[in-house]
């Protein structure tokens, strides 16, 4: 039996320094404050968080759990993997095709300029899109030169400064902005707040989403056919984002393990799955808003195999079809990271 204690131990030892309670000491919190004034702010409600907590399952079992995995913490980043299940369960309603251009199906929406006319939604899903413009109220200007920790190119220039625009998708840049734009897009696909869908078409028939929470901005707001309507972000970045559970987001992991299957439902279609898992041309670290260790340059231990939902403040969801696991890891410090997933993968075998 796989003994997972010394993992666990390791994780619990080495919870990331955030203070817990944003409220209380709002400078050890949050990814906002290196941006460029007037946007380094909060612009949507957080809350305070649990510790480090996490699960493992193994074959489709739950077989380790630690700290609160029922408590919905803020995921950050994780949720941009959420956008692209629901890009594929519309690209099963028929509602895109990956190499269409986004103009094409949604004029008037930011994506008419010249520069903006020729971006896939591909490239939205991949972050390769140098879109250019504004999202309720934010530039693309703002992750400029934005650097994070699994991205392999050097720091090229100060975050926020203006950099020069390539053609869209060629030039790989993690842009929260950009992703917000592509959160309008599918909203405007759907024509229904997107964590309706999501709960009604993954987290719901998973037997998911108790105290599950996807809030936008305080502004970020618009009206689809007479209805006024969230649109909600792909992460934490200037706070709002999902709230969610350790053993959703393992269910939900487990989801994109069994190829968009449960039960003998096809949740997601499974060349759907499949395509979040290839290696995009420009940034071959990186699938369908998916982090991939093809090379093991994501961690070594981990098999090749093996891909991964990152957010900020130690969120992690950990996939790997060659021991058909499931690992949740929330609030570790990323310094140690690499501890946590050697101790996983040595208690693998």
């Amino acid at each position: 039996m796989n003994d997972f204690s010394e993992a666990i131990a390791y994780a619990q030892a080495h919870e990331i320094p955030w203070t817990r309670d944003p409220a209380a000491d709002p400078s050890r919190w949050g990814v906002h404050h290196p941006d460029p004034p007037p946007f380094n702010r909060l612009r949507g409600p957080v809350h305070p968080r649990g510790g480090v907590s996490g699960v493992i399952r193994l074959q489709g079992r739950e077989v380790a759990a630690w700290g609160e995995p029922d408590r919905a913490d803020l995921t950050f980043s994780v949720a941009k993997t959420y956008l692209a299940l629901l890009a594929g369960i519309a690209q099963a309603r028929g509602l895109l095709d990956p190499s269409e251009r986004v103009a094409d199906r949604l004029p008037g929406i930011g994506f008419d300029s010249p520069h903006n006319r020729p971006i896939t939604w591909e490239h939205l899903l991949t972050q390769t899109s140098e879109w250019e413009g504004t999202c309720f109220g934010m530039p693309d200007q703002v992750e400029h030169y934005r650097h994070v920790a699994h991205d392999p190119k050097p720091v090229q220039g100060k975050k926020g400064e203006k950099r020069p625009l390539q053609e869209p998708g060629t030039y790989w840049e993690y842009n929260d902005v950009r992703i917000n734009q592509l959160s309008l897009a599918l909203l405007h696909l759907f024509r229904r707040p997107l964590p309706e869908v999501f709960l009604e078409s993954v987290l719901r028939p998973l037997g998911g989403g108790e105290n599950f929470q996807w809030v936008g901005y305080d502004d970020a707001w618009v009206e689809i056919d007479g209805k006024r309507m969230p649109s909600v972000p792909g992460g934490t970045h200037w706070g709002a984002g999902v709230s969610i559970s350790a053993r959703d987001q393992a269910r939900i992991g487990q989801l994109l393990l069994d190829g968009g299957m449960h039960e003998g439902k096809q949740l997601v279609p499974r060349e759907w799955i499949e395509r979040m898992q290839q290696p995009n041309a420009v940034a071959p670290f990186y699938g369908l808003l998916t982090w991939l260790n093809r090379d093991g340059s994501l961690f070594a231990d981990a098999s090749r195999s093996s891909y991964f939902m990152f957010g900020a403040g130690g969120n992690y969801v950990w996939i790997d079809p060659d021991h058909d696991m499931v690992a949740v890891g929330r609030w570790i410090d990323g310094a140690h990271m690499n501890g946590f997933v050697g101790r996983v993968a040595r208690a693998l075998g």
